[in-house]
């Protein structure tokens, strides 16, 4: 056995011990720091009458709500106008929270809004969960072909034909395909479904009257199937089902704009209003005769870069944020997590293996669901008094942060043991502790190995912060569908989507080129010393 053997172990082994404890420590801290979540204000607590969030998502598009092109920090849409009337109406401020279409009513639940209004349909399984206003808006469903389509006249000749029919998901229509058993294509954008239609995709779009019109107007070649799909539908405002004294209010507000007449000005504004309206009124009340012509769509106005790259560099700094404050978490955790596995406890070893294997197979957004609607969920079921309702930036922050501190953990377990063992009793013999050698030693020469694998990481974290969107997080990718849906004719959509892109290159590529310049620095340094 070789003299300095078991000075060599010993030190390891006391090495471990306090990397193990170490590790825990800052486990412990990092718990605690995450653990301080927002505290959602209760109304009342701090103002007699705070202002209501008001749940939409800008997302949907005109004629709904939309950024106004002139002045980008500003909403645009039928419903922002109607939400302005009620505000005057209520005598109470009204804030607008940009909020995922889908997740409208999770927001609701969670307490993030206090009402959701947001071309949201009265459907059974919604009336279960929340408390819905009188209807705002009665809504018929139109069929779109392409123009010269001689076959396809109705509904029913699709069915007929079996075509090909495209929809947004989880809509009156897509429920009306899916019960006549059509071939359904299912969007998550209103233009989507009508460039599909235009290059020959699909045979057909269904979707309700106020998108119809105002996806249509712009778009030479494609045909509205006259008369509309039998039936209708109501747009309603949303409300948790314990706040039945703000919905009463709402609804008598609705009411009274419905029988001044400022419901229907607004309508015939946006060229929305036509005879299904009239449902609207109260049994024995009138209101005044429709005009003798049709309202017309209100004429939109075109996005310039000036308008809309403020909006799309506000969006990338959000961006920049979230990516360096995740990647921050990522290596903090993963720096200890690839120590436990190598240096703590057996126990503590195990433990870290866990971690890794977890968030290695579990997908990014669905962790970011579950930290940011389902942990809420859990924390009122049991009770807990540790706050868990999060914003959703600090939540896409953790999440983030935690997925890729599992991947930099096997970079970093590597790269140390990439270093040859012979160096820690060469850092013995001269008298370094284990804890010098690891810091000055093996810790430099193993974040050689450690770069160019984590800048890739970097790099692709920039562009995974696009799941932040699905928690409204209006980040580069978010902000770039608000556009696309905010009534920009063919020729803005490809423009805005080129300044994105060469501002994702333009956030990317520095750091690819930084990292190459670093590793030849160092890589050139060691081998020029070789060489003498």
């Amino acid at each position: 056995m070789h003299p300095g053997e078991d000075g060599v172990s010993s030190e390891r082994a006391y090495f471990r011990h306090r990397l193990g404890l170490a590790a825990l420590l800052v486990f412990a801290w990092t718990g605690s720091m995450f653990g301080q979540g927002e505290e959602v204000p209760t109304p009342g607590s701090a103002q007699p009458l705070p202002p209501l969030r008001w749940g939409a998502d800008a997302e949907g598009g005109a004629p709904y709500i939309f950024n106004d092109p002139q002045r980008p920090d500003e909403l645009l849409g039928f419903e922002v106008e109607i939400v302005q009337a009620l505000e005057r109406e209520l005598g109470r401020r009204i804030v607008h929270k940009q909020y995922d279409f889908k997740k409208l009513i999770e927001g609701l639940e969670r307490g993030d809004i206090d009402f959701a209004m947001n071309g949201l349909e009265i459907t059974s399984d919604r009336q279960k969960r929340v408390r819905f206003s009188r209807p705002y808006y009665v809504f018929k469903l139109q069929l779109v072909v392409r123009e010269g389509e001689g076959e396809i006249g109705s509904l029913g000749a699709c069915v007929k034909r079996r075509a090909r029919v495209g929809t947004l998901e989880n809509t009156a229509a897509s429920r009306l395909l899916e019960r006549l058993g059509l071939p359904t294509y299912l969007y998550d954008s209103q233009v989507t479904p009508f460039e599909d239609l235009a290059v020959n995709r699909l045979d057909a779009v269904l979707l309700d009257v106020p998108i119809v019109l105002y996806h249509t107007r712009d778009k030479p070649g494609l045909k509205l199937v006259e008369p509309l799909v039998s039936g209708r539908g109501y747009y309603a405002i949303a409300f948790r089902k314990e706040d039945e004294e703000l919905a009463r209010q709402f609804d008598a507000a609705l009411e009274r704009l419905l029988l001044s007449g400022e419901l229907r000005r607004i309508y015939e504004k946006w060229g929305l209003w036509n005879v299904s309206q009239e449902e609207l009124y109260p049994p024995n009340q009138f209101g005044l005769e429709l005009s003798a012509a049709p309202s017309q769509p209100q004429e939109l106005r075109g996005w310039s870069f000036a308008s809309y790259f403020p909006l799309l560099a506000r969006a990338a700094w959000v961006t920049v944020e979230l990516t360096v404050l995740s990647m921050a978490v990522a290596v903090l955790v993963g720096l200890v997590v690839a120590v436990c596995r190598l240096y703590a406890p057996y126990p503590v070893q195990l433990l870290a293996l866990a971690y890794v294997e977890f968030f290695r197979g579990v997908p990014v957004l669905l962790l970011l669901y579950f930290l940011y609607f389902g942990l809420p969920a859990i924390g009122q079921v049991v009770q807990w008094e540790v706050p868990l309702r999060w914003s959703p930036f600090v939540t896409a922050v953790i999440g983030l942060g935690l997925n890729y501190a599992a991947y930099e953990a096997e970079i970093y377990r590597a790269a140390i043991m990439a270093i040859p063992r012979h160096q820690w009793e060469a850092a013995a013999s001269l008298g370094l502790t284990p804890t010098q050698t690891f810091r000055y030693v093996i810790l430099p020469q193993a974040v050689r190995i450690i770069l160019p694998p984590s800048t890739t990481d970097f790099v692709a974290l920039f562009k995974d912060t696009s799941l932040a969107g699905t928690i409204t997080v209006v980040e580069l990718s978010k902000q770039y569908q608000i556009l696309s849906t905010s009534g920009a004719d063919y020729r803005a959509l490809v423009e805005i989507g080129v300044v994105t892109a060469l501002l994702y290159l333009l956030m990317a590529v520095p750091l690819g080129y930084i990292s190459r310049r670093l590793e030849e620095c160092w890589h050139g340094g060691q081998l020029g010393e070789g060489r003498h």
